[in-house]
């Protein structure tokens, strides 16, 4: 058995309803996944599974969580190995420290291209910071800002499927994988 991270890109189904914990672990062990766990109530499952492409995982998940509460949501996987990687290569470890609120990574499903950083980097506002990592976009905003053009910009359209976690969800998912 192998684990693995799941995100989901929303939990939203629609006007006021959001996808409670319990129903998702059991969406997930209902596909046969074993020790299913959440990270808080924004769509983080830890999961084993025999050892299988990330794809097929994601596209098992995908249908399941469609067929469940009746909405297509994107669902990034990545392995234990993989997590750990990209927990341990955040290249912010002393914003992370002193606010790791204000630090966080786009997952993406496909890695992203050196060229679009460019056009990420012309929404950073002052105090802003966007570096690529392994395909996978880490961003530091401003508490400055109440909002920032920088997360809207790192959009589907603009970057591809992808889903945010800040580093405090990142850290507590290395930890659970790591257990």
């Amino acid at each position: 058995m192998r684990t693995y991270v799941a995100l989901l890109y929303s939990i939203i189904l629609g006007e006021g309803r959001r996808v409670v914990m319990s129903d998702l672990k059991a969406m997930a062990e209902s596909l046969g996944l074993k020790n299913v766990r959440t990270l808080v109530a924004t769509g983080n499952l830890v999961f084993e599974s025999e050892k299988t492409l990330i794809s097929t995982l994601e596209k098992r998940l995908e249908a399941a969580f469609e067929q469940a509460f009746g909405r297509r949501v994107d669902i990034i996987v990545r392995s234990a190995g993989d997590w750990l990687k990209l927990a341990t290569g955040n290249p912010f470890p002393t914003e992370s420290t002193e606010a790791g609120d204000q630090v966080a990574v786009r997952v993406m499903r496909e890695p992203v291209a050196e060229d679009a950083m460019a056009g990420l980097q012309a929404h950073a506002a002052e105090g802003e910071k966007v570096l690529l990592v392994g395909g996978d976009i880490w961003l530091v905003f401003s508490r400055e800002r109440p909002s920032s053009r920088l997360l809207a910009a790192a959009n589907h359209k603009r970057l591809g499927v992808g889903t945010s976690r800040n580093w405090n969800t990142v850290r507590k998912l290395a930890e659970m994988v790591a257990e």
